[in-house]
């Protein structure tokens, strides 16, 4: 495979020229996108700097992954200076002498002393005194014997050994084997590397001025967009095909069974026979040969539209004279998975069938009959009804696959795939039932929503795409649809979100009740209740169940698979399910909170009925649970992978679910306990004096350190503390500050242990907005929610992150806390503004 090794300088290239050397900090983006090239198979990344080795790390921050090359290419490890003799030492004494001569009668000049040279700036210096200094160096020590000197922009710099970006580049592109190089650069330092570039080599200039570069970027901004750029085009090579991007794919959804669908027609992901069981087609995960069930028209063109049915989880993909409806049947069995798809039309369709079962661990043969196919090689029998089609059999290794073109303008084709029996009869009413049956399953209740007037539209859908995680048989609510989509294109961070968690759901749950649904929240307490008599107490809860509850198994990789755009591993299961995260309690209380608050809105029970003794004994589990463990550290929200710290949201959560208890308590004349109002505030003041650092004047992720996280918006949009406190509103203002990019809000920037960076999450940026509305910045809340309807796909889902560089969703998908987040948003910005305060 060929090799790339991509380069750069760093002051005016990935960081902006600065007047105080010492704060040249680099771009995050740029950052980002070497660090992510980096992890690319087969290229490497670099920065050749004039600056000593040891103060480009430090400075620049960048990961262990990024090569640094220091002091214009003659540092490349940071004990170099060992290998210098001594009359080279000697020499380097003696020439700093004469720069610090020099500097001291020129104001403004400043000397840099690195491991092999010194350089005299002069960036701060009137102009003719800068030329003065420059010149009095140039006719003093840069003509002495054994001076090797490099001028740049206001800088001169003298080394004691050989000093060259231009081989430096040489020396990294032998030790990698590159056979192309691309090498950023603004200074007449880089010139020397521009210079070695020849064939597919890309030189990039970054300003004005004469170069050797064949492109020119305006600035250090620009340069950070390039690369961005650069890492998307990499990925893409790499991965060998073209995903289809993440916001462009829609979901199907029965009470049980969920799919996928990409912008052409083919179904891309499907798992049998639950949602979080293995898939039957993993297309998403590993292209053609994963498995799929393709619909295309015989003249290849491409598709005009793809929409959900108003109020639905069917999907219309459209053609010129060609149309495939897909949906998900209700009227099955609880061991099977149905999928119907109608050819209508008047051109023929080229229909490929490719099942592979377990994600293609299993090889699959196929059999013909009169009334479609048979699918073997599976324990659970898989059938294809499609009356009248002539199917070609074709072998793709230890596979069939089954091809055939149709006709629809003589009528309907409708393909009826069955998982869970080996039936092949025609079912007992019509499809065009079958479709309105289930149609009217989602239309009914979408109907009786009270919908913020904001984007009725997207908003009906994102309620329906929560709905749609919903898993009917069990009571339990799934966090995505997929497993394994990254957070970072090519990288390792791909996880399985086809669980249960008990924060999501109750989040989930939460927000289906603000609409007026409480039935969702009601099966899933039942689920919680169910879970809970498995367990020795509440506070052994884990984070997040099977989809029935059970504990998983262990975290799984699946080597098979090349992953998502070349993004491995491809994991089943999740190690989060051994972590402790105890924030988890508070938004089951606050869910039933909710629900009681519902009750009690729109009537239909008794007075006092409205908080029912079964979620009293779940509220009074859940503060046992804060009782006995509020004060541990947790892994937090966010599931990092690391040691356990003491998170403020997660102390938060603890004092939300006493809160909430005590106002429920109060409100329905429950019992509270004595002790749960000195918790609530031993809790509080725990948090506002431990949670708030001075240094970066914002509540932090944790008490030991300085990172944000933008889940520490909670202890303003919890009520902990007040949001006209002024240590709320410098807290909003950080978190803009260090964690908004555009339209988007990241988690955290701090270290988190896994290799790569990830995009910003949507439900930050929800509560963001609700954090700027409660600081009466209605604008920019305003702004930031209309760009985050902006980045919904053409269907109008989201998936759980945003990469506001290459502007492309990341993750799984659709993700509830996306949804119920733009709910959040929608609803709050409906309000009357005194309703806010």
């Amino acid at each position: 495979m060929p090799r790339l090794l991509v380069a750069s300088d760093y002051d005016g290239t990935i960081a902006p020229i600065v007047s105080d050397p010492t704060k040249a900090y680099p771009h995050r983006e740029s950052v980002s996108a070497l660090r992510a090239l980096a992890g690319l198979t087969g290229t490497t990344a670099a920065v050749i700097s004039g600056r000593a080795l040891r103060d480009l790390a430090a400075l620049s921050r960048l990961p262990v992954e990024v090569q640094l090359i220091g002091s214009h290419g003659s540092e490349f490890d940071v004990g170099f200076v060992h290998a210098i003799d001594n009359d080279a030492k000697q020499l380097l004494r003696e020439v700093q002498t004469a720069l610090t001569r020099i500097a001291e009668s020129n104001p403004g000049a400043a000397v840099e002393v690195k491991p092999a040279s010194v350089a005299l700036h002069v960036r701060n210096a009137a102009a003719e005194v800068g030329r003065r200094a420059l010149q009095q160096a140039l006719q003093g020590p840069a003509s002495w014997v054994g001076v090797q000197v490099t001028e740049g922009k206001a800088v001169i710099e003298l080394a004691v050994v050989q000093t060259d970006k231009g081989a430096a580049l040489d020396i990294i592109r032998h030790q990698e084997g590159a056979s192309a190089a691309v090498f950023f650069g603004d200074d007449v330092t880089d010139e020397k590397a521009f210079s070695r570039l020849s064939g597919p080599d890309v030189g990039i200039k970054v300003g004005d001025g004469s170069s050797l570069a064949k492109y020119r970027v305006t600035s250090t901004e620009e340069v950070a967009r390039a690369l961005a750029f650069l890492v998307e085009e990499r990925r893409t090579w790499l991965a060998g095909a073209s995903a289809p991007r993440i916001e462009r794919l829609t979901m199907l959804a029965a009470p049980r069974s969920k799919a996928l669908v990409t912008p052409d027609g083919t179904v891309t992901w499907l798992c049998h026979p639950e949602p979080d069981s293995a898939a039957v087609f993993a297309h998403l995960l590993g292209g053609p040969e994963a498995g799929h069930f393709t619909v295309a028209p015989e003249r290849p063109g491409l598709p005009l539209s793809q929409r959900y049915v108003d109020g639905t989880m069917t999907v219309e993909t459209r053609w010129a004279s060609l149309q495939v409806i897909d949906y998900l049947p209700h009227d099955v069995p609880s061991e099977r998975t149905d999928l119907t798809r109608v050819i209508a039309g008047d051109a023929k369709a080229v229909v490929t069938f490719a099942p592979r079962p377990e994600f293609g661990q299993v090889p699959v043969m196929l059999e013909r009959e009169p009334a479609g196919l048979r699918v073997h090689g599976t324990n659970d029998p898989i059938v294809l009804r499609s009356p009248g089609v002539q199917w070609e059999i074709l072998e793709e290794g230890i596979h069939q696959t089954a091809r055939a073109v149709v006709d629809p303008s003589r009528g309907p084709v409708v393909l009826e795939m069955r998982c869970g029996t080996s039936d092949l009869a025609p079912t007992m009413i019509a499809e065009a039932e079958r479709r309105r049956l289930a149609e009217r399953y989602w239309r009914e209740w979408a109907d009786r929503l009270e919908l913020p007037p904001l984007k009725p539209d997207l908003m009906k859908r994102s309620a329906l795409t929560l709905r749609g995680l919903v898993h009917a048989p069990s009571g339990s609510i799934m966090a995505a649809a997929t497993t394994s989509l990254p957070e970072d294109i090519g990288g390792v961070r791909n996880w399985d979100y086809r669980y249960c968690w008990l924060r999501d759901a109750a989040l989930t749950a939460h927000a289906l009740v603000t609409l007026g649904s409480l039935s969702e929240a009601e099966e899933y307490l039942n689920w919680v209740h169910r879970v809970l008599e498995t367990l020795a107490g509440p506070e052994r809860l884990h984070p997040l169940y099977t989809l029935y509850g059970e504990t998983l198994p262990p975290e799984a990789v699946l080597d098979q698979l090349p992953g998502y755009a070349g993004s491995r591993p491809v994991r089943v299961g999740n190690a989060a399910n051994m972590q402790v995260q105890l924030d988890v309690f508070g938004p089951i209380v606050d869910l039933i909170a909710a629900m009681a608050e519902a009750r009690e809105k729109h009537g239909g029970t008794e007075p006092g009925e409205a908080l029912s003794d079964r979620d009293w004994e779940l509220v009074r589990a859940m503060v046992s649970a804060v009782q006995r463990r509020w004060s541990e550290p947790d892994h937090g929200i966010w599931e990092i992978r690391g040691a356990p710290r003491h998170h403020v949201y997660s102390k938060v959560m603890g004092w939300l679910t006493v809160d909430r208890a005590l106002k429920l308590a109060d409100k329905f004349g429950r019992p509270a306990d004595p002790a749960w109002a000195p918790l609530r505030d031993v809790i509080s003041e725990e948090v506002k004096a431990k949670g708030w650092n001075d240094q970066v004047q914002s509540y932090t992720a944790a008490y030991d350190g300085p990172d944000l996280d933008a889940a520490t918006l909670h202890i303003g949009l919890s009520g902990l503390i007040d949001p006209s406190d002024p240590r709320f509103a410098a807290t909003v203002v950080a978190t803009e500050a260090e964690l908004r990019s555009g339209s988007t809000v990241y988690r955290y920037h701090h270290d988190d242990g896994l290799p790569g960076g990830e995009g910003g999450f949507h439900l930050c940026a929800a509560w963001l907005v609700e954090a700027y509305l409660l600081i009466g910045k209605r604008s920019d809340a305003e702004a930031l929610f209309a760009q985050l309807v902006d980045v919904a796909g053409p269907t109008g889902l989201l998936s759980e992150e945003y990469d506001p560089i290459a502007e492309r969703s990341l993750g799984n998908h659709p993700q509830a806390y996306s949804h119920l987040g733009l709910l959040r948003c929608a609803q709050l910005l409906s309000q009357p503004v005194a309703a806010l305060a």
